[in-house]
């Protein structure tokens, strides 16, 4: 008994002495790592506000942007502007364009991914735009005051500079992001049906925090929320609200406040004011995904405010004035291609060069639409498949890289400059596949409630439909561009179609 104690106190004895050469030796290593573990959780504390992030890109981008011009300029001695007042005038006025365009494809909203090539291929359309007009608008104020002297090469080289450097800072920072919030979760209120659907469009999307889900009655703890391997649904969500400090990202109601008791709906309303956001499902979907789930739709949700379409709007005049110039100055523009693309339909299949279909528009009025024929003649056969599928023999050769550059929709100009169609909305229907939808589809109908258009958001987001099923999923997207019409999301179509017909996503 006395050795076992003695041994023991021997290696007690020897851990201590082990213990305190190990501080002795290491005490300046320590105070680095502490003062590094500091200092990174200050920088990761600073990233996990949601507006930290849009903060540092800005300010990036007004830093980077004045020395690179400023740099230019001095090397090539030609940039100089009569008084500071003209540089600070200049550089306001650029900055302003390439904020504005950043904007538009989201450079400055942290819900996206900044990693993947769609988003570098959307900022590189974005900053090249920017470089384009803000060109346009210094050149045009210079007519007009001669001691200005702006250099194309100065602005060429810091456009040429800015945008690689502004992306490898964005690709950067989002690392960060990312690593901020893995240890973060979302809490889920709810534990019914609308629950486990939404934990399968998380699972489904590139969202990678955890989910936590708790029953505000507690007749499902400890039951899966969708099946085996899904979260648990847990209890106690009074402990959790009191206790957010850094353990969530947010919360998701997925109950109808209705269900709710009012104390509950006061703590949410002070957590989303002073502590966390909290969303609807609604607003989780629109915010991260950009689209609408139709299960929150009903029959009176055009009614809802907000809607730029349920009122007068300059903007739809705007719009209207943009599709008659643009689609004129197009179809002015492409006159070759409407040469040279019916020859080529011509040489391999012969007439007819043009397919003529009849679609839905704004209000459920029918018009013919005009497209270039991309598929063998057809004799309106009843049993034809209606859907163009993935390698489907019937497009032809030309036909194929048509669908691929998009240009196979230049003839629907004619209709954009009719008004029968915009340049952007939502894709116009072909009326037999119309009303097969308004039949099967909840809520289909909503769609015409705006004009249709040559691209829209759906067309940029979601693969070419081939069955019902898609036709569900695009509608998601519609019915968001109906909710969120504007010229913000308008801009960001463009930029979008001008990415998918540069790198042939087309089909």
């Amino acid at each position: 008994m006395g050795n076992s104690e003695e041994s023991r106190s021997q290696t007690i004895s020897r851990e201590i002495l082990g213990f305190q050469e190990d501080c002795s030796t290491g005490v300046s290593e320590a105070g680095g790592t502490a003062t590094r573990v500091r200092r990174t959780g200050l920088w990761s504390h600073f990233l996990s506000h949601e507006w930290s992030s849009a903060v540092l890109y800005l300010f990036l981008d007004v830093v980077s942007w004045v020395a690179i011009y400023r740099v230019a300029g001095w090397f090539r001695y030609d940039a100089f502007y009569a008084t500071p007042f003209q540089f600070f005038i200049i550089n306001l006025i650029q900055l302003g364009v390439i904020v504005t365009a950043l904007y538009f494809v989201g450079g400055y909203d942290r819900t996206v991914e900044k990693l993947t090539l769609g988003y570098a291929a959307e900022h590189i359309l974005a900053v090249t735009a920017a470089a384009v007009v803000s060109a346009m608008l210094i050149y045009s104020a210079a007519t007009f005051d001669q001691t200005m002297k702006p250099s194309r090469g100065v602005l060429l080289l810091s456009f040429a500079i800015f945008l690689p450097l502004s992306l490898a800072y964005r690709r950067w920072i989002r690392q960060y992001v990312v690593a901020s919030s893995a240890g973060r979760s979302f809490l889920v209120i709810g534990g019914g049906a609308a629950a486990a659907h939404f934990y399968q469009a998380y699972r489904n999307s590139p969202n990678g925090q955890r989910l936590e889900f708790v029953d505000v009655n507690e007749e499902r703890v400890g039951q899966p929320i969708a099946g085996e391997g899904s979260p648990i649904v847990q209890g106690n969500l009074a402990a959790k609200l009191n206790n957010l400090g850094e353990r969530y990202s947010g919360i998701i109601l997925a109950e109808r406040a209705s269900s709710l008791s009012t104390q509950l709906l006061a703590h949410l309303v002070r957590a989303q004011f002073q502590q966390t956001r909290v969303y609807t499902l609604e607003s989780f979907y629109e915010t991260q995904w950009r689209y609408l789930p139709l299960g929150i739709v009903d029959p009176f949700w055009p009614l809802q405010t907000g809607f730029q379409l349920a009122r007068t709007s300059p903007y739809h005049y705007l719009k209207r004035l943009f599709d008659i110039v643009a689609s004129a100055t197009a179809l002015v523009v492409c006159a070759p291609l409407f040469v040279l693309v019916p020859l080529l339909i011509w040489m391999e299949d012969r007439s007819p060069v043009f397919f003529r279909q009849e679609r839905v528009g704004r209000d459920g009025r029918r018009f013919i639409l005009f497209k270039f024929r991309t598929m063998c003649r057809r004799f309106d056969q009843a049993d034809e498949d209606i859907y163009t599928r993935k390698g489907d023999r019937r497009v032809t050769s030309v036909g194929l890289w048509l669908r691929k550059l998009r240009l196979d929709e230049l003839p629907q100009l004619w209709n954009a400059l009719k008004g029968d169609i915009s340049l952007i909305g939502p894709r116009p229907e072909w009326s037999k596949c119309a009303e097969r939808y308004e039949q099967t589809v909840s809520f289909y109908h909503f769609r015409h409630l705006v004009k249709p258009g040559i691209t829209g958001w759906a067309q940029v987001n979601y693969p070419y439909g081939e069955s019902d099923e898609d036709a569900v999923e695009k509608l998601k997207y519609d019915l968001y561009y109906i909710r969120h019409y504007s010229l913000k999301l308008d801009a960001m179509i463009v930029l979008k179609t001008l990415y998918t017909m540069l790198f042939g996503k087309g089909r």
